[in-house]
């Protein structure tokens, strides 16, 4: 019975153009060839399996080749060539730095680096895991690497750059090895299963390619593997099975459930994928990479990133047909968060189940978000009005041929963000209400300047059926009670003379009454500075930070119309001033440094509330 040979030894690459994924490195090798450019030391750097001492040993029997083709490769029956591959070469050596990283084992190499070669041009060194070296072996080696002499080459190999000197880095030219392509490793796979007889299908090989994560040598461990498992026969279900794969069906069929609201089929699946012993973060982060790989599917420029075969790359593209964007960017949202929190919840099930939960009533909630678009401005502000009035609204010609009082308005910008609207019906025979005796005015807010308009309407005609006045029972339900102008105020006209002490007086009732209804901020505002009565009837009142001032702002509008009505005055306005303070404010929370830089820097607030942060305290 013959020895059996794995293929990662069997089928290595003896010539650049074999060497597979690593184009950009053996292009630059045959150059150097080519031209009679070589360094005096490489260093080749990259992870596991791509390829590193295989490119290290094909550059040195090609160097030292005596019969070069026009593509640089190396012969491969020149006596050169073929004493390197029965490996008895005299001028190619190999040092595995794991076990041979002293100073004594460097020392040693030095004095073989001193003897010229008997045959051929060069003698060459391949140091591999060359990071293996201890300190004071990198200081030892440092000045031969510097100045070897002419006929010594080394190669030296690692898979982690990092712990290398920056002495012995600047001495290299160094190549850095990619991970290999998942295309490129399942077309290598193809062309060794045909060498060897075994029949495959494309989906097997890509899920061999995938699992191997650029590394070529643990893709053909794992294709040894499966060819034994499966008696010569590498398709998709014995890739999975062998290799203990969560695969794309599970997936596929997962997303099928969520997107017809099957809650109890979400869940079974989910019990059924930990029943065959798969992690529960494995799978969350596997759906996470399936709604990733839907959304790239729905163009056709980013479905380059699909890295899959072409039968589940149209299992792609009908799925991804069927679900929105919306859904697939909620749902990579709902899965990352669940990844984030699956490692520090003490029940990691329930976890995973509650994304289920809420991937499955997405699609409902973002139909319902389609069917009821953003009603328009003039839509609120009907909305706003349909409770207050009870039947059809008139035309604007008859309310204008019924109007016989004069309208007085004060003068209003074009844009009106907030408005006062006062409805006062003459004395006319009216049918009383029960409660109140007399109709109350009617008024009417929305958001914007603070704008009064008096409207007197005439006895209404009542032949038509529908009456221009509303029902005063709906009216008490639809708005907050508060406190009504004199009517003989109510026109804006009047100007009163007051003096400072009067609008102290009345400025302390309003603060007494506001502290009552626990708007203690507000109170703490009015009371902690006295108001200053300045010309033109404009109160200036100090603050001391924009906090404050917001606070005031809000309640500008409720304070003016109380000290209008009282002191018979509707000039009064309101201004704030910032107080000097010299003093400089300790920082000692958390929070007060927070809101010390908020001050500062505005957009570090929308910074915190997109990123969804906290501040520590």
């Amino acid at each position: 019975m013959d020895n059996f040979i794995v293929s990662a030894r069997k089928y290595r690459p003896l010539t650049f153009q074999t060497v597979v994924g690593q184009q950009h490195i053996t292009g630059t090798l045959k150059n150097a060839i080519k031209n009679n450019q070589l360094a005096q030391a490489f260093l080749f750097c990259g992870p596991r399996g791509v390829g590193k001492t295989t490119c290290a040993r094909i550059l040195a029997k090609t160097i030292n080749c005596q019969n070069l083709s026009p593509e640089a490769e190396a012969c491969g029956i020149c006596d050169s060539c073929v004493s390197f591959q029965n490996g008895n070469s005299f001028n190619i050596h190999e040092l595995d730095a794991a076990s041979n990283n002293s100073v004594d084992d460097i020392r040693s190499l030095i004095e073989q680096v001193r003897i010229p070669p008997q045959a051929g041009k060069y003698k060459i060194y391949i140091i591999d895991e060359v990071h293996m070296l201890s300190q004071a072996a990198f200081n030892a080696f440092l000045k031969t690497l510097e100045e070897p002499p002419s006929y010594a080459i080394f190669i030296l190999a690692t898979t982690e750059k990092h712990k290398i000197l920056p002495t012995i880095l600047s001495r290299c030219q160094i190549f850095d090895f990619n991970r290999i392509k998942v295309e490129d490793m399942a077309l290598h796979l193809q062309e060794i299963a045909v060498k060897e007889g075994v029949s495959y299908d494309q989906d097997g090989l890509h899920l061999i390619a995938q699992k191997a994560d650029g590394g070529l040598r643990d893709a053909l461990s794992m294709f040894d593997q499966i060819v034994s498992f499966s008696n010569k026969n590498v398709n998709y279900k014995a890739v999975i099975e062998n290799l203990n794969i969560l695969d794309y069906d599970y997936y596929f069929k997962l997303t099928d459930s969520i997107l017809s609201e099957n809650v109890p089929g979400c869940l079974l699946i989910f019990d059924e994928i930990l029943s065959h012993g798969f992690d529960g973060n494995h799978f969350i982060t596997g759906l996470a990479s399936h709604f990733r790989n839907l959304l790239v599917s729905k163009d056709a420029s980013t479905l380059k990133l699909l890295e899959v075969s072409e039968g589940i790359r149209q299992k792609y593209g009908l799925q991804s047909a069927a679900s929105t964007a919306s859904f697939l960017i909620s749902a990579l949202n709902i899965t990352n968060q669940c990844d984030l929190n699956y490692k520090t919840s003490k029940n990691q099930r329930l976890q995973v189940e509650l994304a289920l939960i809420k991937l499955c009533h997405l699609p409902s909630i973002l139909n319902l978000s389609n069917a009821q678009p953003a009603p328009s401005e003039n839509q609120e502000v009907k909305k706003k009005l349909e409770p207050l009035v009870k039947g059809p609204l008139p035309a604007a010609d008859e309310v204008n041929s019924s109007l016989t009082s004069e309208v007085m308005t004060v003068p209003v910008e074009p844009v009106l963000k907030k408005s006062h609207v006062s409805v006062t019906p003459e004395e006319t025979p009216l049918t009383p209400d029960p409660v109140l005796e007399k109709p109350k005015p009617v008024e009417l807010e929305a958001e914007g300047q603070d704008k009064k308009v008096k409207i007197n309407i005439p006895k209404p005609s009542l032949s038509g059926g529908a009456s221009l006045i509303p029902n005063l029972n709906d009216l008490e339900a639809s708005y907050s009670k508060k406190e009504e102008l004199k009517p003989e105020y109510v026109s804006g006209e009047s100007r009163n003379d007051f003096d400072s002490d009067t609008l102290l007086k009345y400025w302390n009732q309003y603060a007494s009454r506001i502290k009552q209804d626990g708007k203690i901020n507000i109170f703490t505002i009015m009371t902690s500075n006295p108001p200053t009565l300045l010309e033109n009837f404009v109160i200036e009142l100090i603050i001391e930070n924009k906090v404050q001032e917001e606070l005031l702002i809000n309640e500008k509008v409720d304070l003016l119309n109380f000290l209008r009505t009282e002191l018979k005055n509707f000039g009064i306005e309101l201004t704030t001033r910032h107080v000097e303070n010299n003093t400089k404010k300790r920082l000692y929370t958390s929070s007060e440094k927070y809101n010390h830089m908020v001050e500062k820097n505005p957009s570090l607030e929308e910074f915190r509330r997109r990123f969804n942060l906290d501040i520590d305290y």
